[in-house]
C-alpha cells in the first residue's frame, strides 16, 4: 500500500537541528509534492525539553529519552544532529540496527566509525546518507558518489572549515593579527569559545576522512595524515604569499599517486586568482579531479544553521522519495568501503 505519511526523527535541536525543522516547515508542501507522501517530524531529542529555543515547537514533539524514538514504528528516518563522538556514535549504531534510515552532518562520528556504520547500513538494508558533514550546503558528497559515478577520481582538494578561512582571509586582507581576528570570529558566531577543532585542524582532518571514503572508496582515518593548523601561520609568511601574487589557506587534499593516497591537511600557498585562492571569508571551496570530466569546482556557505540544514533536508528528502517508492532496501550505502 503506498505511504501518504513518512515519519522523522531529529536528534539534537541546536543550530542544525533548529536549521533543518525550519526548512521543512516552511518547504512543507513543496517536500510534499517531491516526495509523493508527508514528510512530517514525529520526535525531536533534546537534553531539556524547558530550555529557551530560537525555533518554537509543540512541546509534544519533545523528549529526552532515545528508545522512544528508536522503538516508534511511526518513525522512518533518524537525524543525527547532535554533534561529538559520543552519545552520537551509539545512536547512530542502534538506529541503523533497529532498521531506522540514518541522516547525519557528524564528521566527527563518521571519521572515528564510517566502515562500522557502512557495514551496520548494509547488513541491516537500511540507508545511511551524510552529505551535510562537509561543507555545509555544498553537494560535494553527492557529486562525488553519484554525479561522478563514472569517473576516476584523481584528486580531492579544498577549503572545508569556514573558521580558519576566515580568519586567514582577514589576516592578509587587514593585516589585522591571529589573536584579534580570531576574538572577532568568536564574536560573530564562526569560531567556538574553545576554537581548537578549528585552527588546529581537526575538523579539517575528519572531512577529509569522509571525502576520502567518498572519492576512493577506502578508510582512511584523521590520525593516518600530516595534520597542521593555522597557529604557526605568521604575518611575515602572509606578506611573502602576497608578494608573490598568493594567498595561504588551510587545504585538506587527498590524490591518489601509484595505487596510494597521499593526504595532508596544513597551510598551503596557491595562486591568489585562482579557484581555492578567490575563495574567502567563511565559505568553503573544494576541486574535484576526475579522468572524464575534468576537473569540477564546488563553492558555497559550508556552514550555518540553514546551509547545513538545507543539506540535512536534502538527504532525508532522498530516502523519503525511496520509502514512498517501495524502494528504500535496495538503495546504497553512499560510501562503499
Amino acid at each position: 500500500m503506498k505511504r501518504t505519511e513518512i515519519g522523522v526523527a531529529l536528534l539534537g535541536f541546536g543550530n542544525v537541528g533548529s536549521g533543518t525543522y525550519r526548512a521543512l516547515e516552511e518547504n512543507f508542501a513543496l517536500i510534499e509534492k517531491k516526495v509523493g507522501a508527508k514528510v512530517v517530524i514525529k520526535k525531536i531529542l533534546v537534553r531539556r525539553p524547558d530550555a529557551a529555543r530560537r525555533i518554537d515547537v509543540p512541546a509534544e514533539l519533545l523528549t529526552t529519552n532515545f528508545e522512544e524514538i528508536l522503538k516508534n514504528p511511526e518513525i522512518d528516518i533518524i537525524a543525527e544532529l547532535m554533534g561529538g563522538i559520543n552519545p552520537a556514535t551509539g545512536f547512530i549504531k542502534a538506529a541503523l540496527t533497529a532498521g531506522k534510515h540514518v541522516v547525519t552532518a557528524n564528521k566527527a562520528a563518521l571519521a572515528l566509525a564510517l566502515p562500522e556504520f557502512n557495514k551496520t547500513a548494509e547488513f541491516h538494508k537500511t540507508m545511511l546518507r551524510y552529505e551535510a558533514s562537509v561543507c555545509g550546503a555544498i553537494p560535494v558528497i553527492g557529486a562525488i558518489s553519484r554525479a561522478l559515478t563514472g569517473n576516476r577520481i584523481t584528486k580531492v582538494a579544498g577549503i572545508v572549515n569556514g573558521t580558519t578561512n576566515y580568519i586567514l582571509t582577514r589576516m592578509a586582507a587587514e593585516g589585522a593579527s591571529y589573536e584579534d581576528v580570531l576574538k572577532d570570529a568568536q564574536a560573530l558566531g564562526f569560531a567556538e569559545a574553545d576554537p581548537t577543532g578549528d585552527v588546529e585542524g581537526f575538523d579539517a582532518a575528519n572531512k577529509l576522512t569522509v571525502l576520502i571514503a567518498a572519492a576512493f572508496g577506502v578508510y582512511r582515518a584523521p590520525d593516518s595524515f600530516e595534520r597542521t593548523g593555522i597557529t604557526g601561520v605568521t604575518m611575515e609568511d602572509l606578506a611573502a604569499a602576497e608578494a608573490e601574487g598568493k594567498v595561504i589557506k588551510l587545504l585538506a587534499c587527498a590524490e591518489e599517486k601509484d595505487g596510494q593516497i597521499e593526504a595532508y591537511v596544513k597551510p598551503v600557498t596557491v595562486e591568489k586568482d585562482s579557484f581555492l585562492g578567490r575563495c574567502g571569508s567563511e565559505y568553503n571551496a573544494v576541486q574535484i579531479d576526475c579522468n572524464m570530466a575534468g576537473p569540477i569546482f564546488l563553492q558555497g556557505k559550508g556552514a550555518g544553521p540553514e546551509p547545513t540544514g538545507s543539506a540535512v533536508m536534502g538527504d532525508i528528502i532522498e530516502i523519503a522519495q525511496a520509502i514512498a517508492a517501495g524502494t528504500e532496501h535496495e538503495q546504497p550505502v553512499t560510501a562503499l568501503i
